[in-house]
């Protein structure tokens, strides 16, 4: 069953974020993942979005994305992203 991370980002180092936007790519593929947003135009429509930037990643399955997330390819950016927002990553299962 496909399983999603969806991030609510707030950027608070653009130009450091910008590096870490660079490396995702090629961690998503090692682990089967691919965008599904990457931090569109977004409206909330009813109450308040939780952070300007939202991400949505599709992987084959939760241990798919859990391994993604703990990997050491990942490594490097997600300390990057630490150092350059704040905000929430989710992991949801999908439906078949």
């Amino acid at each position: 069953m496909a399983a999603y991370v969806i991030a609510q980002i707030n950027v608070t180092d653009p130009e450091t974020y910008e590096d870490y936007r660079a490396l995702v790519p090629a961690t998503l593929a090692a682990y089967g993942g691919e965008f599904v947003v990457r931090g569109g135009d977004q409206e909330a429509l009813e109450g308040v979005a939780p952070s300007p930037r939202t991400v949505v990643l599709r992987f084959a399955d939760m241990a798919a994305a859990r391994a993604w997330h703990e990997s050491p390819e990942y490594a490097e950016a997600k300390a990057i992203r630490q150092s350059a927002s704040t905000g929430t990553l989710l992991l949801v299962d999908g439906i078949d």
